[in-house]
């Protein structure tokens, strides 16, 4: 029950820190900061003590201590930069300190052999880290969508001479790669065999039982498999015979490999059916065998398709595959350049104006470019009223986009795909049609800068994750771009100035 108390008294001490100047959020990390701060006595003064500058006198008088032993307590406290001690009228007068700017500074301005300041900062570290992060994870795209409005808004005041002149757009998608292996069959399985092992491991050591112990050798036991099969090649010799020899080893492997897998499964099934009929699981032990469950009908998955594929030598249809079962919502993409046979993520498609700014993206799940060159186009056009026109590649066409296309904008560089008839030929050789091809190529200057600050590879996880994490990428490239348009006006100014 002594750590319940201590974890309330803390949880106190960190809403009585919140409450300061300066907010601080209430998370782990923040409970691991206070512990290692304050005692449970000291933490009790700290949250009875008056907001503002207050007396030793007043200060027993509100919380009740006696005067000696709150003296040394506020010493204590003073010397570890947990409160403001100032001499005023003669007398030592006693505040809070708020963790920003206060307890962190003050704390880590202290010097002596008894303050173990390194331990702090790492605990500051972490809790600052963390703070930052949970605060981004509020952001939705949603928002930062709005965000980006007020920001593009912000710059066509700058660059636009009159509200009704007109933006001009171009098209494009490129593809936002997820934090993924290359995916196989085989080290997928081994992937949900790992979490399926290690989270069932956790949860019966918590409770108790001793089934999984041999949890990391059990892994270990997986992985050799794994590197073993991942090691075997195909017989390139002349002779039939030592060709069927070698097949049927590398058959024999797999089924070994499945084998054991198939068995770790069915002792997690059975683990989970015991604890599930045992009834003393707490909520946050359901939840992670909720998590179990889930890496099992991943392991399920992949064994039927190394089963099919190896032993009954079946082709796995594209759409039944998985290229990774911890970003499930990561896509094989094959967009035909030089050097890239394929990618792994999901493709973005970005509109942008002749200044620069993004004015709309969207996220394509299981789409192609075709599919969405219409919601581009409006979802630009609902945002930012006075955009004309905009220029697409190839891979946006299709008769009915052309049709949609030019009801909501008053011009569209849409080339065709395939034969074109004389018409079209008049059409694409006209000087507006070529200059504005010509132009079209801006696009990719701006998803290079894309790509360039980090918007290659997304590192953040789930595909709410990875569009939070596009959002911003496009957010802080509008961003980018106003402050160079700002500078940039600020020295023709400072020119200007000179020159007179």
């Amino acid at each position: 029950m002594g750590h319940l108390i201590g974890k309330d008294i803390y949880r106190k001490l960190g809403k009585k820190i919140d409450n300061l100047s300066t907010r601080a959020p209430w998370s782990d990390a923040l409970y691991a900061v206070l512990r290692e701060l304050f005692s449970t006595e000291e933490a009790d003064v700290f949250i009875k003590m008056p907001y503002g500058l207050s007396t030793l006198d007043r200060i027993a008088k509100i919380i009740k201590y006696e005067g000696a032993k709150l003296k040394k307590i506020l010493d204590n406290l003073s010397s570890k930069g947990l409160i403001m001690d100032l001499h005023l009228n003669g007398d030592y007068q006693y505040m809070p300190s708020p963790l920003f700017i206060g307890i962190f500074e003050f704390t880590m301005m202290r010097t002596g052999d008894r303050l173990n300041t390194k331990e702090w900062a790492e605990f500051f570290h972490a809790y600052a880290l963390q703070t930052i992060k949970d605060n981004v994870s509020l952001l939705t795209p949603q928002i930062l969508d709005e965000i980006n409005q007020i920001i593009v808004q912000a710059g066509h005041d700058l660059m636009l001479k009159n509200k009704d002149d007109k933006l001009k757009g171009s098209c494009d998608s490129f593809v936002v790669e997820t934090d993924v292996h290359y995916p196989t069959d085989t080290n997928l399985l081994f992937d949900a065999m790992r979490k399926m092992i290690s989270l069932i491991a956790i949860i019966c050591s918590e409770i108790g039982i001793t089934e999984w112990r041999q949890s990391h050798h059990n892994i270990l036991k997986v992985k050799r498999l794994l590197r073993g099969i991942q090691k075997l090649k195909r017989s390139t010799s002349k002779d039939g015979a030592k060709k069927i020899q070698r097949d049927k080893f590398i058959v024999r492997e797999h089924q070994n490999y499945i084998d054991v897998c198939q068995s770790f499964v069915l002792k997690a099934k059975e683990t989970i059916r015991i604890l599930r009929e045992l009834r003393i699981l707490s909520l946050s032990q359901d939840l992670r065998l909720n998590a179990v469950e889930e890496y099992i009908r991943h392991a399920e998955r992949q064994i039927d398709q190394i089963r099919r594929r190896v032993i009954f030598d079946e082709k796995i249809p594209h759409e039944e595959k998985v290229f990774s079962i911890f970003e499930p919502h990561t896509e094989w993409i094959s967009k035909g350049k030089a050097g890239v046979p394929q990618e792994l993520g999901l493709s973005v498609c970005v509109l942008k104006d002749q200044y620069g700014f993004i004015l709309y993206h969207q996220v394509l799940e299981q789409q192609t470019d075709d599919k969405v060159s219409v919601e581009m186009a409006k979802g630009a056009k609902d945002r930012f009223h006075n955009l004309a026109g905009c220029s697409f590649d190839k891979g946006f066409y299709s008769p009915d986009n052309k049709g949609q296309l030019g009801n909501i904008l008053d011009y569209v560089i849409l080339p065709k795909k395939g034969r074109l008839s004389a018409k079209d030929k008049e059409i694409e050789r006209s000087e507006e049609f070529v200059l504005s091809r010509r132009k079209h190529s801006a696009v990719e200057s701006s998803i290079n800068a894309l790509e360039n600050h980090g918007l290659d590879r997304c590192l953040d996880h789930g595909l709410h994750g990875f569009k939070r994490y596009v959002a911003l990428s496009v957010l802080a490239r509008n961003m980018q771009i106003l402050g160079h348009l700002i500078q940039q006006k600020e020295l023709r100014r400072q020119k200007r100035r000179k020159a007179a």
